[in-house]
C-alpha cells in the first residue's frame, strides 16, 4: 500500500515540473524572438563576397575630399628669334676722299688736293650776311634747318659765312695772322688746305637779327641752343664743341656746323660722339705737324 501511495505522490510532483520546465523553454523562446525582432533577425549574417560599388554617372565619391581637377598643360610656347639690329658701317664712306660726305679735314689731315674744289656747289637760298654756296645736299639741307628752327620757335637765322675756296682761305688766314699772331690765328682760323669750309659741306650760322654772331656767347642764345640740340636731325654736327679742344685743336665755335648726311649724324647723336676724329678713331688734332 505504502508503494502505490508513494509512486502515486511522486508523478503528480513530476508533471508538475515538467510543466514548469515547458513554461521556461516556452518564456525563453519567446524573449528570443521578441530580440530577435529588436535586432532585425533571428540568425547570425553570412559572410559574403565583397561587392565594390560604382559611383552612379555624374556623382562624385562618397569617401574621401572632392579631388581637385588638374589643369591643362599650357602647349609650349616657341621663343621668337633674336633679331639682329645690323651694325653701323664706319667704312660705308671714305674718310680721305674730298668729295666723300666723311671726309675728315683738320690740322693733321690736309685735303688732297690741297686746292681741292667741289663741283656741285650751288646757292643757298637762306637769310645771310655773305651770300653762301654750299654743296647740293648740305645747301638742301641748310634750308630745311632754317625753316624747322623758324617753324619750332619763331625766330629766325642766317648763315654767316658758307663755302670758301682755296685762295679766299689764304687771304682769311694771313689777316687773322697780321691782326692777332700766327699762335692765336692758329686756334680760330685753320690754314689753306686744312679748312672744312673748303669742302662745301661747313657753314657758320648766326642769329637774325645778329647776336654774338661768331662768338662763343652764341652757344647761350636760344638759336645756339636749338641748333646744338637739333641740328643732328638734319644732318649737321656742332664740329668744334667747348670740351673737345684737345681733339679738333679749335676753340669752342657754336655758330660752326659740318654736314656729314644724317645717317651719321644720327648715329653719332644716338651713341653720344661729340667729333669725327673720336668716332672713326683717328688721332687727336691738337696742333700743326
Amino acid at each position: 500500500m505504502w508503494g502505490d501511495r508513494a509512486l502515486g505522490v511522486a508523478q503528480p510532483f513530476r508533471r508538475r515540473r515538467i510543466v514548469l520546465l515547458s513554461i521556461v523553454i516556452l518564456a525563453l523562446g519567446a524573449g528570443a524572438v521578441t530580440a530577435g525582432a529588436l535586432t532585425g533577425g533571428t540568425k547570425p549574417l553570412e559572410a559574403g563576397p565583397l561587392v565594390t560599388s560604382t559611383p552612379m554617372p555624374g556623382t562624385e565619391p562618397s569617401i574621401g575630399p572632392p579631388s581637385t581637377p588638374t589643369p591643362a598643360r599650357a602647349a609650349p610656347t616657341v621663343s621668337p628669334d633674336p633679331v639682329e639690329m645690323p651694325l653701323f658701317d664706319r667704312a660705308a664712306r671714305s674718310l680721305d676722299d674730298p668729295s666723300s660726305l666723311w671726309v675728315v679735314v683738320d690740322k693733321t689731315r690736309p685735303l688732297n688736293p690741297i686746292d681741292y674744289a667741289p663741283t656741285d656747289l650751288i646757292d643757298v637760298p637762306v637769310p645771310h650776311v655773305w651770300s653762301p654756296q654750299l654743296r647740293r645736299e648740305a645747301s638742301e639741307a641748310t634750308v630745311a634747318l632754317f625753316a624747322a628752327f623758324t617753324a619750332e620757335t619763331g625766330l629766325a637765322l642766317q648763315s654767316q659765312s658758307s663755302y670758301r675756296s682755296h685762295d679766299t682761305q689764304v687771304d682769311v688766314y694771313n689777316r687773322d695772322v697780321a691782326d692777332n699772331g700766327q699762335a692765336f690765328a692758329d686756334t680760330s682760323t685753320a690754314r689753306p688746305g686744312t679748312s672744312e669750309h673748303q669742302t662745301g659741306l661747313a657753314i657758320d650760322i648766326s642769329a637774325l637779327p645778329g647776336n654774338c654772331s661768331l662768338d662763343a656767347c652764341f652757344g647761350g642764345t636760344p638759336q645756339g641752343q636749338w641748333l646744338a640740340g637739333n641740328a643732328w636731325r638734319f644732318g649737321f654736327l656742332l664740329r668744334y664743341p667747348a670740351d673737345k679742344v684737345a681733339i679738333t685743336g679749335y676753340g669752342y665755335e657754336p655758330w660752326h656746323f659740318r654736314y656729314i648726311g644724317p645717317e651719321l649724324a644720327t648715329e653719332m647723336h644716338d651713341t653720344g660722339t661729340a667729333t669725327l676724329e673720336e668716332f672713326f678713331g683717328l688721332p687727336a688734332a691738337p696742333g700743326y705737324n
